[in-house]
């Protein structure tokens, strides 16, 4: 067995695809540089990210498959379900043995896989660009800077920016994944990746009063009142409720932190 160390990114998965051709390596183990000493066995690969052989790949899977496709595997890479760069590389293996276009073949289990993690992904995507709820920081008056704070299934912040970026164009923002330890930050003209430390009780009422203006209570308050008067007592279904907005969002969501601490 080969354990194959590349830096985490879909560049250099890419670029590890390159190199298990380039070296004829067969049985393989993806492991990100962190996770290599837990690999006590079998030789090791060490994988340098390159741009060329990345988009060597890329072109070789662009003459097989559609550009739907091509991004199903890079949402599976970010779907970060266990064993995902296994899941690709068969993929992309069958893809490039099989003299015809295998994405629609859905009864083999290597498509299936990566359709399904694909649609996982987009799916949590599409929650997070509804559940994302932003609050006012102490800053500038002038300048307000907004910040959320997610900790999705999947990384989906790459996916989500944009939508964030148009239909907010005139404030700044940034969005906080917790769970990665990373965030984008819209500064009125670009996206940027930053890297912050925020502390895991980012929502206990310590951490907010150090971080929200004094204002942000009341906007919360209204939000609440809001969202009780257009609720309909007599329609309630928590179990619909619960199925369209699973509780793991509740703790993020301002409308639900007083139903999220009750339980």
């Amino acid at each position: 067995m080969t354990s194959v160390v590349y830096d985490g990114t879909y560049e250099g998965w890419l670029t590890a695809v390159f190199d298990i051709y380039e070296y004829k390596l067969d049985d393989v183990v993806f492991a990100k540089g962190e996770q290599a000493a837990a690999f006590l066995f079998g030789t090791r690969h060490e994988v340098t990210t390159e741009d060329r052989k990345a988009k060597r790949v890329l072109k070789g899977l662009q003459q097989r498959l559609s550009s739907t496709a091509l991004k199903n595997i890079n949402l599976t890479f970010l779907s970060e379900i266990d064993y995902s760069e296994d899941i690709m590389l068969r993929f992309v293996r069958y893809a490039f043995s099989s003299g015809v276009n295998v994405e629609q073949d859905l009864a083999n289990r290597l498509v299936w896989e990566v359709w399904e993690a694909a649609r996982r992904v987009r799916k949590e995507a599409h929650r997070m660009e509804a559940f994302v709820r932003f609050k006012l920081t102490k800053d500038d008056l002038y300048d307000p800077l907004y910040y959320a704070v997610i900790e999705p299934q999947c990384d989906v912040l790459p996916l989500i920016s944009d939508h964030f970026k148009n239909r907010y164009a005139d404030q700044r923002w940034l969005i906080y994944d917790l769970k990665r330890k990373y965030g984008i930050y819209y500064d009125l003209e670009m996206l940027n990746t930053v890297e912050v430390q925020f502390s895991d009780k980012l929502g206990s009422a310590q951490i907010k009063a150090e971080l929200c203006d004094e204002r942000e209570e009341h906007f919360q308050n209204l939000w609440c009142r809001y969202f009780g008067a257009v609720n309909i007592e007599a329609r309630k279904n928590l179990r619909l409720q619960m199925k369209h907005m699973p509780k793991r969002y509740w703790k993020y969501l301002t409308e639900k932190m007083p139903d999220y601490h009750r339980s």
